[in-house]
């Protein structure tokens, strides 16, 4: 099944299964209860030719924090454990994507040292029932959880919907550079001989 993982997370907040193969081809079958959460994740996977399973039963009576947040934790735990010790990966990825009039730049450096920059400017404050402020809960929550350095910028932008999914496609195709096996590598690129 190539570099893959099998994450269960169970809280009493959410209850997460997630399958991630970073060798795939884009399969997804993904439940969380948010609809716009779901068309996220399936860009994600979609344009970084990750296959994903994601099913996620959370408290969505209280509302989508603790799901989105405990599917970033559990992403960013899969993408660090399918990656494994990081020989022969390029490290490093960046990706500037359009969609329409939304112009995102995802870069992320699978270094072992956690941190997010992170500047979007989303005009509206929900898209269906999802909350835009939890973007960036996310992909805080997949940073740290992977040990990943990632930035996300917004260049130009009007629409959230856009911008959030540009954001999440971006990522994608950053992260798919960065674990894609590089030819000229030899161990793991860094000067420490570590990551």
């Amino acid at each position: 099944m190539g570099r893959s993982a099998v994450i269960d997370r169970k809280t009493l907040e959410t209850d997460i299964h997630l399958e991630l193969n970073l060798d795939g081809t884009g399969k997804t079958d993904i439940e969380t209860g948010i609809g716009f959460l779901d068309h996220m994740l399936n860009s994600f996977a979609k344009h970084g030719f990750f296959d994903l399973v994601c099913k996620c039963h959370g408290d969505l009576y209280v509302d989508g924090h603790h799901t989105t947040e405990d599917i970033g934790i559990v992403l960013g735990q899969a993408i660090a454990e399918a990656v494994g010790d990081k020989k022969g990966i390029h490290r490093y990825g960046q990706y500037v994507l359009p969609m329409d009039e939304s112009l995102v730049i995802c870069a992320l450096d699978l270094c072992g040292r956690p941190y997010l920059g992170y500047d979007l400017r989303l005009p509206f404050e929900m898209v269906g029932s999802f909350s835009s402020e939890l973007v960036k809960e996310f992909f805080y929550a997949v940073s740290y959880s992977a040990m990943m350095n990632l930035h996300i910028r917004e260049l130009a932008g009007e629409n959230t919907h856009h911008i959030i999914e540009a954001s999440f496609k971006a990522f994608a195709r950053a992260l798919r550079e960065a674990v894609d096996i590089d030819p000229h590598v030899t161990g793991v690129l860094s000067a420490k001989g570590k990551l």
